[in-house]
């Protein structure tokens, strides 16, 4: 309660069962059609292939970028999109984790209401926690609260941090078998066992906002007896989500228990000023981290902005068909020369390198990409005419 308060636990009973099955479904789906992935990733300078598979799931035309990889999202079913899947089971699949997103953002809206009544006045009236659900139900339900409606519940500088920190614009699913891990590191500083994550924060977010994770275990399937000695505190057969103050040995660590069809949130600033880690059990597990990326530089729509303001620097002399810059200032050709290489490195290379893999689910991305690419020749051209 005082080191560990913007943590919050639901157990699977919390759910409903409609949407563990639409879930549990999709996790399997995607599993099935071999859509998970392992990333190579840079860490101080090495790189490393993950472990854990992944693959991201979000808005049209957004992307995650973790450990200097950038991924993009496979886009969940939105309205005004022309997305075609590969199979009807994958759009199933998007349409699962679409549903599982809008019931997350409710959740986490209505855990940070919560908390901030209960730190600022300790309300515990059963008017005011009704008001909280209604409040929270109209964010998905209508998009946006009148005045009238939300000064029962939060000032409206509160509703737009409520609703801009809950918003989860993607998630990304994870899937590991320990058992076909030939190893995993042993956590090192509360003997919690095998990590299948190490400790980190999650990066690429914006600031003070939630992160939710619905967590799967097949406990269904066999598992042997292990004689290994049994970290104190934990069952090393059940996948635990492990946390700890950041950069301090010295406060007890948490480990807590996730079951088939769990959840948990990491609610306002904890993500930055905890770590957390995964600590894999016996079954193979898939789970759905839900975030609200920072894409203020990680979407199509920021990026063919740039291009379209670096190519007003490009004109085609009327008398000819050669191509001359309208401007030769050491300042534009800078920001010009930063922008080709942003499409260049940033997105061309990045896709490109692993592209491949999202023709398993949709090939959504193939037109913004040919599309990325006529800009960056043109900025090629205008780099040969300086």
């Amino acid at each position: 309660k005082t080191k560990y308060s913007k943590l919050i636990f639901r157990k699977s009973d919390t759910v409903p069962e409609e949407l563990h099955q639409m879930v549990q479904e999709g996790f399997l789906t995607l599993r099935k059609h071999d859509c998970f992935f392992q990333d190579l990733v840079r860490i101080k300078g090495k790189d490393f292939v993950t472990p854990v598979s992944r693959i991201l799931i979000g808005n049209p035309g957004c992307t995650y970028k973790y450990l200097n990889t950038r991924l993009f999202t496979v886009p969940w079913p939105t309205e005004g999109y022309d997305i075609k899947y590969c199979s009807p089971q994958i759009h199933d699949a998007c349409k699962a984790l679409f549903r599982l997103n809008d019931y997350l953002h409710i959740e986490a809206v209505k855990a940070l209401q919560g908390q901030n009544l209960f730190e600022t006045k300790e309300i515990k009236d059963t008017t005011v926690i009704d008001r909280e659900q209604n409040f929270a139900t109209s964010l998905t339900e209508k998009g946006s609260v009148s005045k009238d409606q939300s000064s029962c519940c939060v000032p409206e500088d509160d509703y737009v941090s409520l609703k801009n920190r809950t918003s989860y614009n993607l998630t990304l699913l994870n899937y590991m078998d320990p058992l076909q891990m030939l190893y995993l590191k042993q956590e090192p500083y509360f003997g919690m066992g095998n990590m299948a994550v190490s400790w980190h924060h999650d990066e690429n977010l914006v600031e003070r906002s939630t992160v939710a994770v619905y967590s799967y275990s097949c406990e269904g399937s066999a598992v042997e007896e292990s004689n290994e000695q049994k970290p104190k505190g934990r069952d090393p057969a059940v996948w635990h989500v492990g946390l700890k103050v950041a950069w301090d040995i010295e406060t007890p660590g948490l480990a807590i228990p996730l079951h088939q069809g769990d959840f948990y949130l990491m609610l306002d600033d904890l993500n930055m000023t905890h770590q957390h880690c995964v600590l894999a059990g016996f079954s193979p597990r898939f789970s759905s981290t839900h975030r609200v990326a920072d894409c203020s530089r990680g979407t199509l729509e920021y990026i063919f902005g740039q291009c379209e303001w670096a190519l007003q620097n490009l004109h085609t002399d009327s008398d000819s068909v050669a191509l001359s810059l309208k401007s030769l200032e050491p300042a534009v050709v800078k920001q010009v020369e930063e922008i080709h290489n942003e499409v260049e490195f940033e997105w061309l290379r990045q896709f490109w390198f692993q592209g491949k893999r999202y023709l398993k689910c949709t090939d959504w991305w193939l037109k913004p990409m040919a599309k990325l690419e006529e800009f960056w020749r043109k900025m090629e051209i205008m780099v040969s005419t300086i």
